[in-house]
């Protein structure tokens, strides 16, 4: 049982961890929705390093795959994430804007062959379907329009909300995982309650 009880306040502990970082993560959020221009750079920053990081690994095990058959492929994409990685971290407000164009093309090609195949299938969710169609559609061109001036917070926002809903995850994991660990370990004082009543 006392096992059992060091166990579970291990447990508990890193539940509490996994809550602290959501708290974190939250806070990173807020602040990057107030302070958008900044949240873009560091989502561009970030990316670029990334695929630098990215590109150096894949190198590095190009290299030491050499004499296989795939090996010219690995080296390639690597030297191409590693010029990309390169060009994203000396350029991020140049950066920022062609992928705030591509995502307004992602969000005006989506929305338009959902709208259009809602209306051609007309199955069981024709009215989600239309729906999430019709938004995407007008969120491409609210983008677009407002290019290259939307580049200075829309990704900011994405980086910012997926780092808000993140946190508010983990927050839920941590409370609910540390909660159930308590219904489901007993504690010190339970132990010895029940030692006392077995004498």
């Amino acid at each position: 049982m006392e096992d059992l009880a060091r166990e579970g306040k291990r447990l508990r502990r890193s539940f509490g961890w996994l809550a602290a970082l959501g708290v974190l993560l939250v806070i990173g959020g807020i602040v990057g929705l107030i302070y958008t221009w900044a949240a873009t750079l560091t989502s561009m920053l970030l990316f670029g390093w990334l695929l630098l990081i990215g590109g150096v690994v894949g190198l590095l095990h190009a290299i030491a795959s050499r004499g296989t058959g795939s090996f010219w492929l690995a080296a390639v994409v690597a030297a191409l994430n590693i010029a990309a990685g390169v060009v994203v971290i000396r350029h991020p407000e140049g950066s920022a804007e062609a992928l705030t164009m591509f995502a307004a093309l992602l969000f005006l090609t989506g929305g338009l062959f959902r709208l259009v195949g809602s209306v051609v299938v007309r199955g069981p969710q024709f009215g989600w379907t239309l729906l999430q169609g019709a938004f995407g559609l007008l969120l491409g061109l609210l983008v677009l329009f407002d290019w290259p001036d939307s580049s200075r917070y829309v990704l900011g926002v994405f980086f910012s909300l997926a780092l808000l809903f993140d946190g508010l995850g983990l927050i839920a994991m941590g409370v609910g995982g540390r909660r159930i660990v308590s219904m489901v370990t007993p504690t010190a004082p339970t132990t010895k309650a029940s030692a006392g009543d077995q004498e």
